[in-house]
């Protein structure tokens, strides 16, 4: 069996801002991840003002990840429109360019790093990996993302349930597309689903959708589902034209939005989607695991791995209230009564940035 203090499984957002707190700690820690490449995973990739200020405490330059900064929000429904400026100025990036710098700069700290390496499951204290070795940390810190780990698996939905699919498609560099979204994140309200929008450091862009599993289920496929929205939405279908030539479909199914891990249990902290999972119109997703890595290395360094269960009520706690925001936000966006209510807020368009404020962790 192998011992190490500080176990960190996933090199993602959160698990490489927990390696780069416990590195600077001086917990020698170690982490796993599956992939030998680092991917880009499905993400709308937008940063706020405040995860920037996370990522530069860190370590990162955010001008290293994007020097394209988003100065406004955009939000279409049907064949209406409105638009505001967001508080402070943020970027998209992709998470190729993001993880890649956090991870070296984790190495940098002084964290370990094995690339390829599949975890079984974890039980009892312990973790088994895909070749049957099992590893014994003194704190584990999960950060697989949206996907579960066999033993530490987050609840499913129930039968009567409707949950949220998370689809990307991606969007070619253009002309067309920087001029009209270069500094803009866009939303895209449509029947029980939205998608985001927003150009990414290479001029590129990911089309994300989340939307529930019964209007995929009445298209009968991913394409005809983009075909449907696109005939509803004309904003949507403009920007769907862009699609690069050839690109696929990536997808990811039951995403439990509003989810969050309220008990603690010792040892063990849960970082980003395993911690909380906000709805992705928010935008605070990568806010929320960076969040999370940052604090938890702050709490294992203050009281070592018996802090995690206290750590965890706290975390779920503070990421309450913007959840329960974006939840609120994300209801009537996917409801039928989100055409009706842009003119209102074309009004007040101060609404928008309120919105944005409230949905940031703190």
């Amino acid at each position: 069996m192998r011992r190490t203090p500080a176990l960190i499984i996933g090199a993602g957002p959160a698990g490489s801002a927990a390696a780069i707190g416990l590195a600077r700690a001086d917990s020698r820690p170690v982490i796993l991840e599956r992939t030998r490449q680092t991917g880009d995973a499905l993400c709308g990739g937008f940063l706020s003002w405040r995860t920037l200020d996370r990522i530069r405490a860190l370590g990162v330059d955010p001008d290293r990840l994007s020097r394209r900064r988003i100065g406004r929000v955009h939000v279409f429904a049907g064949t209406r429109e409105v638009e505001a400026p967001l508080p402070y100025p943020a970027l998209a990036v992709s998470r190729r360019t993001l993880d890649t710098l956090m991870l070296a700069e984790a190495e940098r700290a002084g964290a370990g790093v094995e690339r390829g390496v599949a975890v079984r499951s974890a039980e009892a204290g312990s973790v088994v990996l895909a070749d049957g070795t099992v590893i014994a940390p003194d704190a584990l810190f999960l950060a697989t993302g949206k996907h579960d780990l066999r033993g530490l698996a987050r609840p499913t939905p129930g039968p009567g349930d409707d949950p949220a699919l998370g689809i990307r498609v991606r969007l070619a560099p253009s002309d067309a597309m920087r001029r009209r979204i270069e500094d803009a994140i866009e939303l895209h309200l449509f029947d029980r689903g939205y998608a985001g929008l927003a150009v990414q450091e290479d001029g590129s862009a990911n089309l994300c959708l989340a939307v529930r599993r019964s209007r995929l289920h009445e298209a009968g496929s991913p394409e005809a589902l983009l075909r449907a929205i696109a005939d509803a939405a004309p904003a949507f279908g403009d920007r769907l034209a862009m699609r690069a030539t050839g690109s696929g479909i990536d997808a990811v199914a039951n995403v439990p939005y509003g989810w969050r891990m309220r008990e603690g249990m010792a040892g063990l902290f849960r970082l980003g989607d395993q911690a909380a999972v906000i709805p992705s119109l928010a935008g605070e997703g990568m806010g929320i695991a960076i969040a999370s890595g940052c604090s938890a290395a702050a709490a294992h360094a203050g009281g070592g791995p018996m802090a995690s269960a206290a750590w965890q009520r706290r975390f779920a706690a503070r990421a309450a209230r913007p959840i329960r925001v974006a939840g609120l936000v994300r209801d009537l966006a996917e409801g039928p009564v989100a055409p009706a209510a842009l003119p209102w807020l074309a009004r007040a368009p101060f609404l928008i940035q309120l919105i944005a404020r409230a949905t940031r962790m703190a």
